[in-house]
């Protein structure tokens, strides 16, 4: 059965492929943007390969372009918009810090609970939330990300409790580390701030932990996973991949419970 699916931050990385995937299978894809130049961009790619999509700009962080989301009736909402940025926590200019909330955390809250009151009303509908390993897992250097992949799990947790009675799924995906560009712009992102003269966090400490983006996974992967499971009637609350990631998450919270400090 086609669904239709309404993905945000469709312009680039997991989401544009995975847009593409969707359509390709024959569902209805609402495919909007962050930028006007991605409207363009997303909107010829979509041509030259033959496929149909609803795209257009949508700002999350922005309520007249949260307002568009009305107008559109869909089955499947994910929020994937987002933003990255690593650094030290102990650190991070809190500007920064508050912006990867801003976008991570309240607007995509805003943005689902849009799609939540459209599918009460109906009685069904499903709302995926993009997080990520680092929803689960802590890994220095990447806390800014990890605090809002946290916040996420909770919301998607404590929302899929409260919207079941209602008819209303919820769900996360929660991929590994995959060499879209998006971890590495982050890793990038935090030497426009450091000044080695002025912060007490090591340099090479920071340098030797990008070295882990050397060995990201191949997106095509994952984007096939999301393309299988996002339409899907039924599935598990927490789709992880590729198998590895989801041991070392498994791995890292039993850790937890038995940590001394």
């Amino acid at each position: 059965m086609t669904k239709t699916v309404f993905i945000t931050g469709a312009g680039s990385g997991l989401a544009k492929g995975t847009a593409f995937g969707l359509a390709e299978k024959g569902h209805k894809v609402i495919a909007p943007v962050e930028t006007a130049p991605q409207v363009t961009a997303l909107r010829e790619e979509a041509a030259s390969k033959g496929l149909e999509l609803e795209v257009f700009k949508m700002d999350i962080k922005n309520p007249q372009d949260l307002a568009q989301m009305l107008e559109y009736d869909f089955d499947v909402f994910v929020a994937n918009a987002a933003v990255n940025e690593g650094g030290p926590l102990a650190e991070v200019p809190m500007a920064n810090f508050r912006e990867l909330f801003e976008v991570n955390v309240f607007s995509t809250l805003e943005t689902a609970q849009i799609a939540a009151r459209k599918f009460v009303e109906k009685g069904k509908g499903k709302i995926i939330f993009m997080s990520s390993m680092a929803g689960v897992t802590a890994t220095p250097y990447v806390g800014p990300y990890t605090a809002t992949k946290h916040a996420i799990e909770g919301i998607a947790a404590t929302m899929q409790k409260e919207l079941k009675d209602h008819g209303v799924q919820v769900a996360t995906i929660n991929p590994g580390a995959f060499a879209t560009g998006f971890n590495d712009r982050s890793a990038e992102a935090k030497w426009k701030w450091y000044d080695e003269a002025i912060h007490f966090t090591r340099k090479e400490d920071m340098a030797e932990a990008d070295q882990a983006l050397e060995n990201q996974y191949d997106p095509v992967e994952m984007i096939e996973k999301m393309v299988e499971v996002i339409p899907l009637d039924t599935h598990k609350f927490r789709t992880v991949f590729p198998d590895e990631t989801a041991e070392q998450m498994k791995e890292e919270q039993e850790q937890r419970w038995n940590m001394e400090i």
